[in-house]
């Protein structure tokens, strides 16, 4: 099969698995937007009303709320909405042009060992989506090394160690209460020795020891930058999309903490509160890099705005 056709294949498939994936979304969402056009023909104060309601409810955040409906008032005033139903050309380019802000690929050069500190809290998915990020990078020719960093849990170790096995990349390990930053220490040294490309470091995520946790990456950030000169290249924060607003929270307070460089949105597949994405976006101003809409290996992909639009909106992919 000729690779471009194989890759438009590919594409398409994702593209169909995508718009399946957050079906609850577009059905909390879009058709509720729907619910609330649906017939009207007046755009009035009560109209603005119940459309601000359903959008916050969507988890698409305030701030985005608030934009968009001045956005829509302002142009209603300048008499360039009459219809009701143009309302929602108004909402769909709105939430395109604010995606779009934030798809960011993650770039890793040829040459040189690429660092990723990988952060979240535990249950966002964070080592799953190590495993599917490490088998992303190998089929795209890369040499990738895991580091099992979060020594809090014994099962976290043995969650990447069966990923490791799993996608066929080495996993530097300790035991569990190991100090994180012996284990980053020993993985830079055997990624240098053994010229691999990108080394990916696993995180403790246990929030109720917040204090702790945050100074434990903050160490592990100064060591890593110590041994191998720009490391962390790239803090990837993983975050739930079915924690809605949470999610936004949590990246707030990672964030402020210790720098965050691109954000990866799990589990869209399992909620209605993916529009969540929007208020991340609007939000945040941290590149989104991946998504996940699935439990298979492939289902990380590169968060692409146009395609989750057009999917929001049940739309062909172009």
């Amino acid at each position: 099969m000729d690779l471009n056709m194989a890759n438009d294949t590919e594409n398409k498939g994702f593209f169909e698995k995508l718009k399946a994936g957050i079906a609850r979304t577009r059905k909390a969402f879009v058709k509720n937007i729907d619910e609330v056009l649906l017939g009207k023909r007046v755009i009035d104060q009560n109209l603005f009303e119940e459309l601000e309601e359903t959008l916050i409810m969507a988890d698409v955040g305030p701030a985005f709320t608030y934009e968009l409906i001045e956005k829509m008032k302002d142009q209603v005033k300048r008499k360039e909405l009459g219809d009701a139903e143009l309302l929602k050309k108004v909402l769909q380019d709105t939430i395109a042009e604010t995606l779009r802000k934030s798809e960011a690929p993650l770039q890793i050069p040829q040459n040189g060992l690429f660092t990723i500190m990988v952060v979240g809290v535990n249950g966002t998915g964070k080592t799953t989506t190590i495993g599917k990020l490490a088998h992303n990078l190998k089929n795209n020719g890369m040499s990738v090394m895991l580091a099992a960093a979060d020594t809090f849990r014994a099962a976290a170790i043995e969650q990447l160690e069966i990923w490791s096995k799993r996608v066929d990349v080495p996993l530097i390990k300790q035991k569990t209460g190991a100090d994180p930053s012996a284990i980053v220490f020993d993985a830079i040294l055997a990624a240098k020795s053994k010229g691999a490309n990108v080394v990916i470091i696993d995180t403790a995520g246990r929030l109720h020891t917040k204090v702790n946790l945050m100074e434990e990456l903050k160490k592990m950030k100064r060591i890593m930058g110590r041994e191998l000169p720009g490391a962390p290249h790239e803090t990837l924060l993983v975050l739930d999309a079915t924690t809605g607003q949470n999610a936004v929270v949590q990246a707030k307070m990672f964030h402020d903490e210790i720098g965050v460089s691109g954000l990866i949105l799990t589990k869209l597949d399992g909620t209605a509160k993916g529009g969540v994405i929007i208020g991340i976006a609007r939000e945040l101003n941290i590149p989104i890099r991946y998504i996940g809409i699935g439990e298979g290996l492939d289902d990380l992909k590169n968060f692409k705005s146009e395609e989750f639009v057009n999917a929001l909106f049940e739309q062909d992919s172009t």
